[in-house]
């Protein structure tokens, strides 16, 4: 048996361990599963309602408990913390909520001496293997409505945020699910893989990398299975000429370096309006120096430690080949005395007139680090936040809402604000294209994917 360290960026120690499932313990979960969603498809769906409701009281009442878990295991100030806690729960209510009515029959209609209507079935088995920079809010958007749709869930966290999981499992057995619907499994890559190929997975949803979501995708690729993807993402705001500059420097800001920049729909590339360029650039520059980079478990801390060392490390290195492009750093290092090399504490930094090749306006960057670049038009903005792999989400600044619309139409992404970002509103769909991923959470639409249609055609009259 193999066991997986979780260290801690806030010490570098190891915060806890856990032995992976063998071969045997893996065999059994996947028996449980498909035994348990016999019966558990079979439930009312008012009574995987109630009990769900009972999962969400459970987590509201720990949640306190689970705050500096948080900051422990992947470095978000504990400032910061409750907020994911109860995102995670009103995420969760809302998808319990639309339920009934997504999941109920469609009648398509009279036809004389027939019933003719289609139902919502479970999958089966959901695999869910979640990442750890958001844990709950990940592994909440796939693991409810999975459940209340009929399906059992298999989870598998990220190495980093095992507790997550466990948490999960604790709370759906104090709201009494039955035994073997839900699992959380602690696995090593090569039997992740393994799981995805077995026959008793019927769909898995991935959040991750890349090249994680291609691992995935090959490993499912000889199965007639579902995969959702959510994976990378390069996002771009663009300021337009009208926008309100104040607002948005603090929103851009804060949706840019929230969490260390580490989320898949934080803002990267900004691009302002030549006619607000300095402006925005000194407002930027002047609020991202007010960050208090440390302990996340001080409550004077506002940016926390990135993941890991090496990932500060890899951050320090893309960072360098942008300057090394052409892109001017604002952000003095030195002002951050708690950034240090070889730890995972890294000081912001913000990189002006980055050139449109340079890596911070081409690759994802996980950390705390935006590249702001001048443009002249509308037509110039939407090219260039078109002109990138990933299409996650995308935003613009404007008074003006018919050419918000307008530049929303022509951008390539999953979800467009309109004076915000990095936003997860459950009544939308939450969607990626390109190489940000496939396939759906949240919304009524979220609820497509962890079903299939079946078609009823009834003569009720021979």
């Amino acid at each position: 048996m193999t066991i997986t360290k979780t260290i801690s960026p806030v010490d570098g120690r190891v915060y806890l361990e856990r032995p992976n499932a063998n071969g045997a313990q893996v065999e059994a979960a996947l028996e449980r599963a498909r035994a348990a969603q016999r019966h558990w498809r079979t439930v009312p769906i008012a009574e995987r309602a109630a009990l769900m409701e009972r999962f969400c009281a459970a987590f509201e009442a720990r949640a306190a408990e689970f705050a500096p878990e948080l900051s422990w295991q992947m470095g978000r100030p504990l400032r910061y913390a409750p907020n994911e806690l109860r995102s995670t729960i009103e995420r969760a209510r809302y998808m319990i909520g639309i339920a009934p009515a997504t999941l109920a029959d469609i009648d398509v209609g009279a036809k004389p001496d027939f019933q003719r209507f289609l139902r919502r079935e479970p999958l089966g088995v959901v695999f869910t293997v979640a990442a750890w920079n958001f844990p709950y809010l990940i592994a909440v958007n796939s693991v409810v409505p999975a459940l209340m749709a009929g399906n059992a869930v298999l989870l598998k966290h990220s190495a980093q945020t095992p507790l997550c999981a466990e948490r999960f499992a604790a709370c759906f057995a104090a709201a009494g699910l039955p035994e073997g619907v839900f699992q959380v499994l602690h696995l090593e890559h090569a039997d992740t893989e393994r799981v995805i190929r077995d026959a008793r997975v019927d769909f898995v949803a991935f959040t991750g990398s890349v090249a994680g979501g291609r691992a995935v995708q090959r490993a499912a690729s000889e199965r007639f299975i579902g995969v959702g993807l959510e994976l990378g993402g390069c996002d771009p705001v663009y300021v337009r000429h009208d926008a309100d500059l104040a607002h948005a420097i603090e929103n851009i800001v804060d949706a840019a370096y929230f969490n260390s920049g580490q989320s898949c729909c934080g803002l990267q590339r900004i691009y302002v309006h030549d006619s607000l360029y300095k402006a925005f650039a000194a407002g930027a520059t002047e609020l991202v120096q007010k960050y208090q980079l440390g302990d996340p478990l001080d409550p004077a801390t506002t940016l926390g430690p990135v993941v890991r060392a090496a990932a500060a490390d890899a951050i320090r290195a893309q960072v360098a080949e942008s300057v090394k492009a052409g892109a001017r750093p604002a952000i003095d290092e030195r002002a951050f005395a708690a950034s240090r090399a070889g730890s995972a504490y890294l000081a912001p930094q913000l990189l002006l007139d980055a050139p449109r090749d340079s890596v911070v306006m081409r690759e994802e960057i996980f950390g705390p680090v935006a590249g702001v670049m001048p443009v002249r038009s509308d037509e110039e903005a939407v090219r260039l936040m078109n002109d990138n792999a990933y299409g996650l989400t995308a935003a613009v600044w404007t008074r003006d809402a018919a050419a918000a619309l307008a530049i929303g139409d022509a951008v390539q992404t999953g979800t467009f604000f309109q004076n915000r970002a990095d936003y997860l509103d459950p009544a939308l769909a939450w969607v990626g294209v390109k190489d940000s991923g496939r396939g759906c959470t949240l919304s009524r639409i979220g609820y497509e994917h962890l079903t299939r249609p079946k078609s009823f055609h009834l003569r009720v009259r021979t």
